[in-house]
């Protein structure tokens, strides 16, 4: 994506929100949701933009954990490891996942941009344990097999 384009979309969001920097957050989950994280130096523009100092911008994005300042991928897998997933084997999908998708250790996203895989505490699906949410779309019940098998046939309709 080259600059002109990613600056261009980032005018307009601020131009919806008045170049009001009290209106930062909405703005950041706006450019968040265009962009799937917030690059650098779109902070920095918007910094400027607003008239705020950059480090704000940045403490604001560090400080909500719905903030990400690393590029995700298309399908983000968010997997429940909170004590119903994990009482019922979701360390087990995990380790299938991201033996699936080749994630090197420390690795959550792949090369192709295509797949993040996410541990987080709770999906509030307790019910549905062990559980995980593909962008917003959320398996319930799963085995190490059915989580694959969800995951091949996403690819499979991505012509992988």
């Amino acid at each position: 994506m080259d600059n002109l384009r990613k600056f261009s979309e980032v005018m307009s969001i601020l131009e919806t929100h008045n170049f009001d920097g009290t209106n930062l957050i909405p703005i950041l989950q706006e450019v968040q949701h265009e962009y799937r994280y917030l690059p650098e130096e779109v902070m920095v523009f918007i910094a400027t933009s607003l008239d705020i100092p950059p480090a704000k911008v940045f403490g604001v994005a560090s400080f909500y954990s719905h903030f990400t300042l690393k590029p995700k991928g298309k399908y983000v897998i968010k997997i429940c490891d909170g004590t119903a997933c994990h009482v019922k084997g979701s360390s087990e999908i995990i380790s299938a996942l991201r033996s699936h998708l080749s994630l090197a250790k420390g690795e959550v996203t792949t090369d192709d941009m295509l797949f993040t895989v996410e541990a987080v505490s709770c999906l509030g699906t307790c019910g549905l344990a062990p559980a995980i949410v593909i962008n917003d779309d959320v398996y319930g019940k799963l085995t190490e097999e059915k989580a694959v098998e969800i995951i091949s046939k996403i690819q499979e309709k991505e012509g992988i």
